[in-house]
């Protein structure tokens, strides 16, 4: 079977590493702190960011980067999304022509704005890799421990997308296919964001009804912004926009919930991310969401308001009543303008 290489020795790193040991990958885990990664050999366990899975024999944690992808004919990023870039420009001398290269990191560059698979096929481009995104409703925490889930497989060429849905494709991890990168990219990064904002709601002592709100209006807006930059809408209605929407902001696994509830319990953002101890990808998200949303020209209340208390200063009490306050509307707008009514 092809050697995989995962960069990135986080949690989401270290599951998908143990997934594809499962399925009899030989599999090289990079990592930057060559002490974790040490530790991670002797231990054959993520103590700090997975404890409690066992990771096979067939996984091999390593510091050395070109040790990790030589010969290897996938490698997985799972580093957090500003870190793409960089990882990228070490990686792209060390490749091979026409590697598959699978993203799982989610988010967005926050100052061009782009996709992740748009910054890594600039940064790869000399190497014509095959870029895929492998995105959905995915706990590590879950994952490591083989609880069933289901994600997507995106790239622009089917063989590649069908291609990684084999990869990864196990009896607790369904693998589906969709051409559309951008809805499926947009998707993981923009839910995140509403997970924060969801995670404020319920540090503020709010209820079901307001998380269901927010998860409901949070696809819309996401939607909204997701056709306006060529996304299918439908993609939204999937596993990589409602269901890893509702995943991240309903479970206590979501570094984005957590933190969102601190904030709305009043703690400084600088406080909550310094606890936290790993990326809460959402923060950055929200800044670029928000830029988005001024380039597009596309109305994303929810995320308005939860740049202003992120990046303003602005209460999250006052931010619900501007939110709650807004001018009146419909519903589906398009439904209402299709039917005259």
């Amino acid at each position: 079977m092809a050697d995989v290489a995962v960069l990135g020795a986080g949690s989401w790193g270290t599951a998908l590493a143990v997934l594809l040991a499962k399925k009899g990958f030989k599999v090289n885990l990079w990592g930057r702190n060559s002490e974790q990664i040490d530790s991670l050999n002797r231990a054959r366990e993520n103590l700090h960011y997975l404890p409690g899975v066992v990771i096979p024999h067939g996984v091999t944690a390593t510091s050395d980067l070109g040790e990790s992808i030589d010969s290897a004919k996938y490698i997985v990023l799972s580093v957090p999304s500003h870190s793409i870039r960089e990882l990228c420009r070490k990686i792209v001398g060390l490749i091979e022509e026409e590697t598959v290269i699978i993203n799982t990191a989610k988010g967005l560059e926050t100052d061009s704005l782009k996709r992740l698979s748009q910054v890594i096929e600039e940064e790869l481009s000399v190497k014509k890799p095959h870029i895929a995104v492998l995105s959905g409703p995915s706990h590590a925490e879950e994952v490591g421990r083989d609880i069933p889930t289901a994600v997507v497989a995106g790239a622009h060429k089917r063989q590649v997308a069908e291609e990684v849905q084999d990869l990864f494709m196990s009896p607790k991890f369904r693998v589906y296919t969709n051409p559309d990168l951008i809805g499926i990219e947009l998707g993981g990064a923009l839910k995140n964001v509403i997970a924060l904002g969801t995670g404020i709601a319920d540090g503020l002592g709010f209820g079901d009804n307001t998380k269901a709100a927010l998860i409901t209006r949070g696809v819309a807006e996401m939607a909204r912004l997701g056709v306006a930059a060529g996304a299918n809408p439908l993609t939204f209605a999937g596993l990589t926009g409602i269901g890893d929407l509702v995943v991240t902001c309903t479970s206590m696994h979501s570094r984005n919930r957590r933190a969102g509830i601190q904030i709305g319990q009043g703690i400084p953002l600088e406080e909550v991310l310094a606890n936290m101890g790993m990326v809460v990808e959402g923060v950055k998200a929200t800044a670029a969401a928000f830029a988005l949303s001024k380039k597009y020209g596309v109305p994303m209340p929810i995320t308005t308001e939860t740049y202003h208390v992120l990046f303003e200063n602005k209460k999250p009490k006052e931010a619900v009543v501007d939110l709650m306050l807004r001018m009146k509307t419909h519903e589906v707008e398009e439904v209402v303008t299709n039917l005259k009514w």
